[in-house]
């Protein structure tokens, strides 16, 4: 360990998780010390990760973080995460901030203040590439003074701000790549709740928990579009055909409309949906690119609408990731066993019951027999306590079924995950 480089004992103290173990370490000797306050560029303070932290006042806690920053120079990452810990003082937080802003490249903010800290103001024109903010207000945001040359990772959980000035932050980061919004609380003028955001180089995105009347984005750049516990009367999204990963999980939009974004799309995944088949169809069979098509506990419409397997192989010849949940209600099956082409290309098969009824296990075998490549298939199943002896034998006749096709299919590695 001696002949190791200082630089190299740097980055060693930069792994390690807990701050406290970086302080131990750096008083072995004089280089380690060295290393810690010359070499070290990323530190990370963790109330979840130290319990610690909540049995000593918050002044003391302040002294702590405040003894072990200052000690370093050149601190490239910067993680506060103080959950359930009193307010701090707000001088003290911008002390943190101003001394380390010239140098830090990632910051995960996450520090109640009394008054609230304006970090926009203060790592604004600085080099951060990452910047997440947690449990914070961010007001008057001004693009020409509070600009990031360099973000490309943008991330506000919980945060109070406008739509205004959320649409001026995205301007003042003309390089944002990666932007994800949870459970933000949005201020609106408007009498309609509507958010309308725009980004040319937005790659990624990722909104959980808003309920707003419309939200329009638009991104020439969009790849990757990922709603989560939302609910939109109108969600509606202009590219230029770049996205190829779209998911809905828990989901409720009115009228949904991605127009002319969807020739690349690769992935689908959509579970927890209020779905009209034939709208949404029409919008996704241009995709003959998709390679993998999730539908999980996906609520039709109509509830005699099906979705017949001879639409989905021929309309997504690559696709290679098919999941289905098998639904059967007023006697239809949603998902049909129709047509006669194969899935050529598919090589893992995900299947799923919330009721599991005598037909699931034709319904699986029939799914087997359209996928000649198969090498891969997962059942997920729903297993209640049975409360009469039909049940118990409906279970153990797909048990019996189960067994007969895995003896059948021996090159398909089967798997069974329940709940």
């Amino acid at each position: 360990m001696e002949h190791l480089p200082v630089e190299v004992i740097g980055n060693i103290l930069s792994r390690l998780e807990d701050v406290r173990d970086v302080v131990i370490a750096s008083t072995t000797c004089r280089k380690w010390r060295e290393a810690y306050q010359k070499h070290l560029h990323t530190l990370a303070f963790n109330s979840n990760d130290c319990p610690a932290y909540r049995d000593i006042t918050t002044s003391q806690l302040e002294i702590l973080i405040t003894r072990t920053i200052f000690q370093t120079t050149g601190l490239q990452g910067l993680s506060i995460l103080m959950d359930d810990v009193d307010e701090f003082n707000a001088a003290t937080v911008i002390a943190w901030l101003m001394y380390t802003r010239e140098t830090l490249r990632r910051l995960f903010y996450n520090v109640r203040t009394s008054p609230n800290v304006n970090i926009l103001e203060i790592c604004g024109r600085q080099k951060l590439e990452i910047l997440a903010v947690s449990h914070s207000s961010i007001t008057g945001v001004e693009p020409n003074f509070q600009r990031f040359p360099c973000l490309k990772s943008l991330s506000l959980s919980y945060v109070s701000i406008s739509a205004l000035d959320l649409r001026l932050l995205l301007t003042a980061c003309p390089k944002l790549e990666c932007l994800e919004l949870v459970d933000p609380e949005i201020a609106i003028s408007d009498a309609q709740m509507t958010l309308e955001l725009s980004s040319p180089t937005l790659k990624s995105i990722y909104v959980e928990a808003i309920s707003l009347d419309k939200f329009m984005l638009e991104a020439d750049s969009i790849e990757r579009l990922h709603l989560r516990d939302c609910s939109l009367e109108d969600f509606e999204l202009i590219g230029k055909g770049t996205l190829k990963y779209f998911k809905f999980d828990d989901v409720i939009v009115i009228h949904l409309d991605i127009g002319e974004t969807v020739n690349n799309l690769e992935v689908v995944d959509v579970s927890s949906y209020a779905i009209f088949w034939t709208k949404f169809y029409q919008m996704i069979s241009r995709s003959s690119k998709l390679r993998k098509l999730r539908l999980w506990d996906v609520t039709f419409d109509d509830e005699f609408e099906v979705i017949d397997l001879e639409t989905i192989a021929v309309c997504f010849p690559q696709l290679n990731h098919l999941s289905l949940r098998y639904e059967l209600r007023n006697g239809v099956m949603h998902y049909g066993l129709q047509g006669s082409s194969n899935l050529e290309n598919v090589t893992v098969l995900e299947l799923g019951w919330t009721v599991i009824n005598d037909l699931f296990s034709h319904w699986v075998e029939e799914l087997l027999k359209r996928c000649p490549n198969l090498r891969k298939m997962i059942i997920f199943g729903v297993v209640s306590e049975a409360e009469s002896h039909e049940e118990y034998q409906i279970l153990a006749n797909f048990t019996s079924s189960m067994v007969q096709l895995m003896r059948k299919y021996i090159h398909v590695e089967v798997q069974f995950e329940y709940e």
